[in-house]
């Protein structure tokens, strides 16, 4: 069985390692506290699930998700990594992670630099832009005329097609956005971002978003910077 490792078990790790286990995957977890710290979510998750340090968890997974703040991105381990899919859920906030020139002046987007860090691996950006309680709570099985719809971006086109395949295991289907490099659109602050699955933004109105939804929001920031 397919092995999901997690660098980074908050919401959106713990969510995402939670619709794995009930996918059928096994789950290694980790985070920067140590595998001591986590002992109540791998009580959560079952039998499918066990606790690492971030070093162990990317050496042991198949694939990985990176789930850290953006800031701390440069202390995951790159080594054990290389030659993997890594999903990327990072999003970028000043007041947490300190400026970065690089995306204050839009020379990079913040799957970029994951990626450069990450130099090995093969970068897929997801999970970003959904807040983790509603990622929770509406993934459907495959042909649900109600099951909603995930963006992704990257640059190799396997590694897009292991993230398809697991969002799809887990209960969504797959919107391919394109590259890192275009990645920015549903970055923070853009349409895409917390306003792709809830209405105008309110977490209080999750709303379930199909492609088309999602290409008119990513058109939206294309044409502001027309």
């Amino acid at each position: 069985m397919t092995t999901v490792a997690f660098i980074g078990s908050g919401n959106i790790g713990g969510t995402v390692a939670r619709l794995a286990v009930e996918a059928g995957y096994d789950v290694v977890v980790s985070n920067s506290r140590g595998p001591e710290t986590l002992t109540e979510l791998v009580g959560q998750l079952g039998s499918k699930a066990r606790a690492a340090t971030a070093q162990d968890a990317a050496a042991a997974g198949d694939f990985v998700v990176v789930t850290v703040p953006l800031g701390r991105v440069n202390e995951v381990p790159a080594e054990p990594l290389a030659g993997k899919v890594v999903l990327d859920t990072c999003n970028y906030y000043p007041e947490r992670d300190g400026a970065i020139a690089a995306l204050d002046d839009k020379q990079s987007t913040t799957s970029e630099l994951v990626q450069q860090h990450l130099a090995g691996a093969s970068v897929v950006k997801a999970f970003n832009n959904i807040f983790f309680q509603h990622l929770g709570s509406m993934g459907r099985p495959a042909g649900a005329s109600d099951r909603n719809t995930l963006m992704i971006a990257g640059d190799d086109a396997a590694a897009k097609q292991v993230a398809t395949d697991f969002l799809d295991a887990i209960g969504y289907d797959t919107f391919d956005t394109g590259s890192l490099a275009d990645s920015w659109r549903f970055q923070r602050d853009q349409p895409a971002y917390a306003g792709a699955y809830a209405e105008g933004g309110d977490f209080a109105k999750p709303k379930r978003a199909t492609s088309e939804e999602l290409q008119s929001l990513l058109d939206q920031a294309d044409r502001s910077i027309r």
